[in-house]
């Protein structure tokens, strides 16, 4: 844990010191292995609902451990610091979960958050469609209102969690095109006609399970619909904007794992008869890679905090996914340089982290897109 950063509790650091113990443990250990196999460890979920962190934000009345945001960033960090793919599915799982518990009624939330506090469930994402990624409001999946239900149809892609999701929050369209016309609907694994594909193969994050998800004819209660019908597109918006926490606290992981790499290796690892620490080309690379860490985990840090205290924090949350991603990217390929022959090998992590560094700048929210909301907070709209 990073200390003299932030005004971190002595509650939010043993949160933080908790997750790293149990990463270092339980995942550690296999992580090389599950890579290789692009295994989903599901049995590591029932460890992590253990120690509290499957319902690291969901109140205690439910059963969660109704921590804040700014433990829950800390919490990610140190996943990631291990396994990127374990954080992103704890990181979308958290989403879902926070998005229920602000939106849900009081009967989905005694339905669903005291399993998905457990860990028993597993939550899902689907709003992404081949025709429908950053431009999400383009999107053509449908729910047609049947009697007093909806019928669901249509294709998502990408969707984080989805083989394993007892529950997926998924995006369709129940009125015109645009925006207006989305509505947010909870629909169970086990309905008829919720068809997993495909499991997507990917470059890095082995670990996270990403599939396409084919709804046919898909019969839910009206009840299934969360918010307000039509209010589906800005739900997604809201729960992106708390979920680029987890994803820059995870890009945060990534980096702090090439930091630690490089320094092991740099001191170990001798050339012209002296450790390569010695040379300056290698030790200016870590002292920027030190540098733009602590700055990510300001940058994260604060937006969690002003997410706490109830304060506007999306373009805080953009400036943190953006910068931390960014700087990931960057430091992973420096990590892999600075272990020279040996980084480009599996004997080493950081060829992962740098596999796994890249999709922190394009999953909930491009870079691009950050870009576009801190510049249009700063210029404004001109369409």
């Amino acid at each position: 844990m990073a200390a003299g950063l932030f005004d971190v509790t002595s509650e939010q650091r043993e949160i933080g010191n908790l997750a790293r113990e149990i990463a270092q443990r339980e995942i550690a250990p296999h992580i090389a292995a599950w890579d290789k196999a692009h295994y989903f460890p599901r049995e590591l979920y029932t460890k992590l609902n253990a120690a509290g962190l499957m319902g690291i934000v969901v109140p205690e009345r439910y059963g969660g451990a109704g921590a804040d945001y700014v433990s829950y960033a800390l919490a990610i960090e140190e996943l990631a610091r291990v396994d990127a793919g374990t954080a992103v599915t704890l990181s979308v799982h958290a989403m879902i979960t926070s998005a229920i518990e602000r939106l849900g009624t009081g009967e989905q939330k005694e339905r669903y958050l005291p399993r998905l506090a457990t860990g028993d469930v597993i939550a899902g994402f689907g709003l992404t469609e081949p025709g429908a990624g950053s431009d999400a409001a383009a999107l053509t999946s449908t729910a047609r209102r049947d009697g007093d239900a909806y019928v669901l149809s249509g294709r998502k892609q990408w969707c984080t969690n989805g083989s394993y999701a007892g529950v997926t929050m998924g995006m369709f369209r129940t009125g015109a095109s645009g925006s207006k016309g989305v509505s947010a609907f909870l629909v169970e694994r086990d309905t008829p006609g919720y068809i997993v594909e495909k499991v997507t193969e990917k470059l890095g994050i082995h670990t996270s399970n990403t599939c396409d998800i084919v709804f046919e004819g898909v019969r839910v209660p009206q009840d299934a619909m969360l918010g307000e019908e039509g209010t589906g597109f800005s739900m997604a918006l809201s729960a992106l904007t708390a979920g680029r926490i987890g994803i820059a606290a995870q890009a945060t992981g990534i980096l702090a794992a090439c930091l630690d790499a490089s320094i092991a290796f740099a001191r170990d690892r001798e050339a012209f008869g002296k450790p390569i620490a010695a040379f300056e080309a290698i030790s200016f690379k870590i002292a920027q890679m030190a540098t733009d860490l602590d700055a990510a985990r300001l940058l994260v840090y604060r937006a969690a905090s002003l997410c706490d205290r109830g304060l506007p924090f999306a373009i805080e949350a953009s400036k943190a996914k953006l910068f931390a991603s960014t700087a990931a990217r960057k430091h992973a390929a420096e990590a892999v340089q600075i272990h020279g022959g040996y980084g480009y090998t599996t004997e080493f992590p950081v060829e992962r982290y740098y596999r796994d560094a890249k999709i922190t700048e394009i999953y909930e929210g491009t870079s691009e897109i950050q870009q576009l909301i801190i510049g249009r907070s700063l210029l404004g709209r001109f369409d």
